[in-house]
């Protein structure tokens, strides 16, 4: 399956398996384990294998990820947004504002490369010696990308009960983000009819 920078920042949001939300940012600790994650994702712009999140990069990544679930929740309208966060969303503009400003914070200068009997090739190269700041750039430059990008128009928030997981469509008729959400909505459909007919059958007795 595809995996987005994008997709994989607003969703370090999830289900915890137990009818609760669970944060994966929510210790400096859990973002360095997330952004060792991405480290395949992120290559070519940062060593995030080997690095470590400190509070105030935690707090940076929060915060962008505020500004890309509200762009996702803006994207899926007028599909009802993500339930983590649909109450507390940041106002467009500034989520907007927020993620052009972090990606320009890094400079990139294009190189081009063209070995003896082969075609050329171009490629960025970072003029910012902080990790840090290239590994925030790289996330907003991939939000900007994804959103601007075919994918924007696949993009959906799960509807399973207590998912809250945003999602790219892979074919025409997928409605939840992976299977167990759509045996979970299935279960919670049946349960529902079940109840009607109960209390259904109740009342005309």
């Amino acid at each position: 399956m595809e995996r987005w920078l994008a997709l994989e920042l607003a969703s370090t949001v999830r289900h915890d398996g137990d009818g609760g939300v669970t944060d994966d940012l929510t210790t400096a600790h859990g973002a360095t384990r997330w952004i060792q994650a991405q480290a395949d994702l992120l290559a070519g712009h940062v060593p995030a294998g080997e690095m470590a999140a400190d509070e105030d990069l935690r707090i940076e990544l929060v915060e962008l990820r505020r500004a890309v679930r509200a762009l996702f929740a803006r994207a899926v309208s007028p599909a009802p947004p993500s339930s983590a966060d649909a109450r507390q969303l940041m106002p467009i503009d500034e989520a907007l504002a927020h993620l052009n400003t972090v990606a320009a914070r890094e400079t990139v200068v294009p190189q081009m490369d063209w070995p003896p009997d082969e075609a050329p090739t171009a490629r960025l190269l970072s003029a910012e010696n902080d990790p840090r700041v290239r590994l925030v750039a790289a996330l907003s430059r991939a939000t900007i990308d994804f959103l601007s990008g075919p994918q924007r128009t696949r993009l959906r928030a799960c509807s399973a009960p207590r998912c809250v997981r945003y999602f790219v469509k892979s074919h025409g008729r997928q409605e939840w983000c992976k299977p167990s959400c759509g045996n979970r909505a299935r279960a919670a459909r049946h349960y529902r009819r079940q109840r009607v007919a109960t209390d259904g059958g109740s009342t005309s007795s």
